[in-house]
């Protein structure tokens, strides 16, 4: 199988790259990157010159490349998408271009070609949940403008199934950990904060809740859902790993042996949901997916690779040292 993978300079998209051309030698990649906030060439420097790999910069609302594309492939997994919540706060426009705009112009061109298409989706678009659990017929209720977002084009894919019968497959995640995560996000920046002795700060009072999933398993879902979900329907994945922030933060200062004075808490994000929660029974029972790797282990091993790899300690965003990232001026 030729996959174009989209968005694959970035956290999710390079490890699930990593995994097929690893683990999947009959497969080959082609990787369409804008090269835009979050990319890094540096996560597929492994395979840069992998025979069954493809680097392409550029960005997905463009459809003549796109269709050029696409058309060398056999399916499209998008996973390109602005997706930091704090970023969506401060300036909307960014996030309806890339997850709305861009994947309107996957879905059209999929259409025309008899392709099968995957969207990563998110948790998110079920809002925040004080005591249930969402299953992929709850209803949507997005707090933030990248979750709306990304409810959007998960409704513009349901029409295409719906309207023109195409080949599509929703999966939406918990909150992913792991190897390779942009440092704006909450576990690698208190990593690398905390290695440089400087403040960690935690929103409210840190006891807002999500569920964590490495990486790795994510990406085996992704895989499973490609490969044999039933077209038109949408997949949870999920670890009943249910976690409030501040725990995180003690758990990664215990593992590098750090003092909690260096946690210091902020002013409350706006809007911030207290809680997401799914259950993922449908994709194991359907796909036989399960998740492998305990949140305690793959803790540890995303601490150990963040401190193995001291050139990402020099890339610090402004976004982890400004603890109020959605106020900042663009």
């Amino acid at each position: 199988m030729k996959l174009l993978v989209t968005g694959g300079l970035g956290f999710i998209g390079s490890n699930f790259i990593l995994k097929i051309l690893n683990e999947k030698q009959k497969n080959s990649v082609v990787n369409v990157d804008a090269e835009l906030f979050g990319s890094n060439h540096q996560n597929l420097e492994s395979v840069k010159n992998h025979e069954n790999y493809r680097f392409v910069k550029g960005n997905i609302t463009n459809r003549h490349l796109m269709e050029d594309l696409i058309s060398e492939c056999d399916a499209v997994v998008n996973f390109a998408a602005e997706s930091f919540v704090d970023r969506s706060i401060a300036d909307a426009n960014p996030f309806l271009v890339s997850n709305i705009r861009g994947t309107f112009t996957i879905l059209d061109i999929i259409k025309e070609q008899k392709k099968r298409l995957v969207q990563i989706s998110t948790d998110e678009v079920f809002g925040s949940l004080e005591s249930t659990t969402a299953n992929e017929n709850s209803k949507f209720n997005p707090s933030s403008p990248y979750a709306a977002t990304k409810a959007a084009a998960e409704l513009l894919i349901n029409s295409y199934s719906v309207t023109y019968g195409s080949d599509v497959i929703i999966t939406r995640c918990t909150n992913n950990y792991g190897p390779r995560q942009f440092t704006e996000k909450l576990i690698p920046k208190t990593i690398l904060l905390a290695n440089q002795n400087k403040k960690i700060p935690i929103y409210g009072n840190g006891k807002n809740i999500r569920d964590w999933i490495f990486v790795d398993d994510h990406c085996d879902a992704v895989l499973m859902a490609l490969l044999n979900g039933r077209t038109g329907e949408s997949y949870n994945i999920s670890a009943n790993n249910e976690v409030d922030n501040i725990t995180i933060v003690q758990k990664i200062l215990k593992i590098m042996n750090k003092s909690e004075d260096l946690i210091e808490f902020v002013e409350d994000r706006p809007g911030h949901d207290f809680r997401y929660s799914m259950n993922s029974k449908k994709i194991s029972n359907e796909l036989g997916w399960k998740m492998k790797t305990s949140f305690d282990e793959g803790l540890r091993k995303t601490v150990d690779w963040y401190l193995d790899n001291p050139e990402i300690l020099n890339n610090l965003s402004s976004n982890v040292l400004n603890p109020t990232p959605w106020k900042s001026s663009n």
